[in-house]
């Protein structure tokens, strides 16, 4: 999380309120990539109020390395990341829970705004033909069968926290596709699941962040190129049961 001081508190708050209605124990862990605003005060100030919600300080390094950094922080069963302008509203959190539990359980449930049941709301049309276009390119190179690797919002279960982000190596935008292609050689089980999501009018997706991750695609099949994938492993799994 980088300058959220304008969403930060907000995010808390609903993620608070719908976490006390869902489940029974919980944490918020906000990890903070070295943010120049009023964020870290905010969220020290919300930590004040519940213990359950704990700042974690970093040097600004990327979105990747925040994410890895509050995953292996973290210590419940069940480990939620989520972009702080909740682009996914927190009554969707439900439906992750929903896929947790269901049998074949699956390791990874990743939100997708490709999925059956999916909504996007109010998306400009050239960033989503860009969001396509990266997607296919993902696909073809790293993650095929998956429609949506980019959305924020993923329920990873701590085995497969301990088992795939210790690995983790890019610290951009492109750390969603290491983290997949990762659980499919740990040979786990990744259930894409539909969430309605709304575009940010402030979106910090830009030109020179799209072609680094696409640098850091072809980076993450060259580490990986040779590689054999564990013999007992399983493909990673589109929407269906």
């Amino acid at each position: 999380m980088l300058n959220e001081q304008a969403c930060i508190a907000s995010f808390i708050d609903r993620m608070q309120a719908e976490l006390a209605r869902l489940v029974q124990s919980w944490e918020i862990i906000v990890v903070d990539d070295g943010s120049t605003d009023r964020t870290r005060e905010i969220v020290d100030e919300r930590a004040r109020r519940d213990r359950r919600v704990r700042l974690l300080h970093m040097d600004h390094r990327g979105k990747g390395a925040a994410v890895k950094h509050g995953l292996l922080e973290a210590r419940g069963t069940w480990r939620f990341m989520a972009d702080a302008d909740l682009a996914m509203p927190p009554d969707n959190l439900s439906r992750f829970l929903e896929a947790a539990q269901a049998q074949p359980r699956p390791d990874l449930a990743i939100g997708s705004r490709e999925a059956p049941g999916a909504r996007r709301v109010g998306e400009p049309w050239p960033r989503h033909a860009i969001g396509r276009i990266f997607n296919w390119v993902v696909r073809c190179v790293a993650v095929p069968g998956v429609q949506d690797t980019q959305c924020g919002f993923k329920l990873l279960h701590a085995d497969a926290v301990r088992r795939v982000v210790p690995h983790l190596t890019v610290d951009g935008f492109a750390f969603d596709v290491e983290m997949l292609v990762l659980a499919r050689r740990a040979g786990l089980t990744v259930r894409e699941v539909g969430i309605t999501w709304f575009a940010r009018g402030d979106s910090r997706v830009s030109l020179g962040r799209g072609a680094a991750a696409f640098l850091d695609i072809l980076k993450i099949r060259w580490r990986l190129a040779g590689r054999s994938e564990p013999g007992n492993g399983r493909p990673i799994s589109d929407s269906r049961p």
